[in-house]
């Protein structure tokens, strides 16, 4: 966890740096495929992701390191070669645990927030799961297993893969000639991230290309079939965390509300999207039908208070580094009640650009346990001695944030209420209200 949280301490600056970056070069160049909205969005659910595994929150139902005590024909020492045969094996268990992700119903959970955006950017790439908590992983890492291939290679070449992943989320470069046959490039998994009937589940390849092509799920990007980004079932939210959960919680109801016990124990392992025909009928959930005839989630925000939500998310940003960079020091429970701001300060400034009154409960809980903690502490987390007065600077931000929200709160109450039209605004409402 350590070691991890120190590697994130370069790589976060790095990925939000050229996250920027896109954005500048996309208004440059009269493209911009950044909404600040969406990127607030992104970026908060690549913290919550990369927080969730420093803290330990997940379980392995078989480590690598076991698979290998139990099964290696050979073991094999740490070369170049060894390193190279672990990226391939990592490649292809990560195939497989991708499409099965799109190909079945419990699955989809895990991976609903990557592909949640409206938008095609580096951004989304941070949108990753908190909600693996049972890893199946190692399952699939069996060539590497057989090879003996040591559990430490694995741990080193895993977030190389994975930080591989992020530069071809980006609408900015196109076709890369022979690398197409190859590597997985910007070209595939735009096709990859589209909803267009055409792009469906294709491209499930992480970095090589290959495994598409030799297992039938591989379409190239077609210049008069633009791609559409998004979901079929919009999530309808900037919150990361509610995505994260958002079709579990269909499957939950579902499996509740069904009345034949068969389908409220198969809806789980059916293929994506099956529901129950009782259900279905009953409760019909909204689907995108014509994927160039929809409107994009975009809640209208203030000026202001897009302004005040890049400055949440920076303090967070500033936050979490220091758990990442201290976490040894800060240990558990500390560690743990830490995670707890972080979580709950993503999940109070996201709903508040959803426009959601619940967002100051969550603003409020977030700065009364961080009051609690100083409170206690008479220090945050041992940061006095690093930056002498830290803990007054953070308590005048919990008081500040608190009443920034409830105006906020109250002000989208105010201007979504009837009364906060102009009047001839309001009398136009109420004659169409009387024609239908």
């Amino acid at each position: 966890m350590e070691a991890y949280g120190k590697i994130l301490l370069i790589a976060m600056p790095a990925f939000l740096f050229l996250v920027l970056f896109e954005k500048w070069w996309g208004w440059r160049k009269g493209n911009d495929t950044v909404r600040s909205n969406d990127m607030i969005s992104s970026l908060s659910s690549g913290v919550t992701n990369v927080t969730k595994d420093v803290l330990g929150l997940s379980i392995a139902i078989i480590s690598y390191e076991w698979l290998v005590d139990k099964i290696a024909i050979v073991h094999v020492q740490a070369t170049w070669a060894v390193y190279l045969i672990a990226f391939v094996s990592l490649d292809f268990a990560g195939y497989w645990v991708h499409r099965i992700s799109h190909e079945y119903n419990l699955f989809w959970n895990n991976h609903i927030i990557h592909h949640s955006s409206e938008e095609f950017n580096l951004a989304c790439a941070l949108r990753q799961s908190v909600s693996v908590v049972v890893k199946i992983f190692a399952l699939f890492l069996l060539p590497a297993a057989l090879l003996g291939v040591p559990g430490q290679v694995i741990a080193i070449v895993a977030p190389l893969h994975l930080f591989a992943q992020f530069w071809y989320h980006t609408q900015h470069i196109g076709r890369m000639g022979f690398l197409e046959k190859i590597i997985v490039t910007p070209s595939h998994h735009r096709v990859h991230h589209a909803i267009n009937p055409e792009y469906l589940d294709r491209n499930y390849g992480q970095i090589f290309i290959f495994w598409d092509k030799l297992f039938g799920t591989f379409q190239e990007e077609m210049l008069d079939v633009p791609a559409v980004y998004g979901v079929t079932r919009p999530v309808q939210t900037w919150n990361p965390i509610k995505i994260n959960f958002i079709h579990l919680w269909l499957l939950i109801k579902d499996a509740w509300y069904t009345k034949d016990w068969k389908d409220k124990l198969r809806i789980w392992f059916m293929p994506l999207g099956w529901r129950p025909q009782d259900v279905a009928e009953k409760f019909p959930v909204y689907k995108i039908k014509d994927v160039y005839a929809f409107e994009k989630y975009d809640p209208k925000i203030s000026r202001g208070l897009l302004v005040w939500s890049w400055v949440q998310m920076i303090t967070m940003l500033l936050l979490v580094s220091y758990l990442f960079g201290n976490i040894a020091q800060i240990g558990a429970p500390g560690m743990f009640w830490y995670g707890a701001i972080i979580f709950l300060s993503i999940y109070a400034y996201t709903e508040l650009l959803d426009r959601s009154k619940y967002a100051l409960v969550w603003e409020i809980l977030k700065n009364a346990l961080g009051l609690s903690i100083i409170y206690i502490q008479k220090d945050w987390f041992g940061a006095s001695a690093l930056i002498p007065g830290v803990q007054y600077f953070l308590i005048t931000y919990f008081i500040f944030s608190t009443a920034l929200c409830t105006w906020w709160v109250y002000e989208n109450e105010r201007e979504a209420s009837p009364q906060s039209l102009p009047e001839q605004e309001f009398l136009r409402s109420k004659d169409q209200m009387r024609e239908i």
